[in-house]
């Protein structure tokens, strides 16, 4: 079995995104945290593409769907942007028991391709305790990555 470190995943990826300047999505500008955090309904559901650094990086504990369905290897981190930060959710993969590291370091510089998930949304969000639903007075902002890629300076 082949078990690829971070470092050798980022590599690959950082590759690939070198190789694929103009893949959709990726094509944009960053959006600022800071913009995002004062405007947060303008974003909700929107998917963007985050610039920051990683911290506070923490791995979850399986978590199960509302249809019964596990899911293993999530994780959050926190990113960072000059005085602004946003929690980032990496969601699991759902439907089969796995052991997947994550993908980020705390110190790290990336970009983040995510969907925002704005304060009184009515879905579920992940916490540090698994899946939850979010309630009408609930003030998190989250981004939900689908595609982390190291900052190539």
């Amino acid at each position: 079995m082949i078990r690829l470190t971070t470092y050798h995943l980022l590599s690959c990826l950082a590759i690939f995104a070198s190789i694929i300047p103009s893949a959709p999505g990726w094509a944009e500008d960053p959006t600022s945290i800071q913009q995002l955090l004062e405007e947060p309904k303008i974003y909700h559901l929107r998917h963007v593409t985050l610039r920051g650094i990683v911290r506070e990086v923490q791995a979850l504990a399986p978590y199960t769907l509302p249809n019964g369905e596990s899911c293993y290897g999530a994780y959050l981190f926190r990113l960072e942007e000059e005085e602004a930060t946003i929690p980032v959710a990496v969601l699991g993969i759902c439907g089969r028991p796995l052991v997947r590291d994550p993908e980020v370091e705390d110190g790290d510089h990336v970009d983040v391709s995510a969907t925002i998930q704005a304060p009184s949304h009515g879905g579920y969000y992940l916490s540090f305790k698994g899946l939850k639903l979010a309630t009408e007075q609930e003030t998190v902002v989250q981004a939900v990555a689908d595609r982390i890629l190291p900052v190539v300076e």
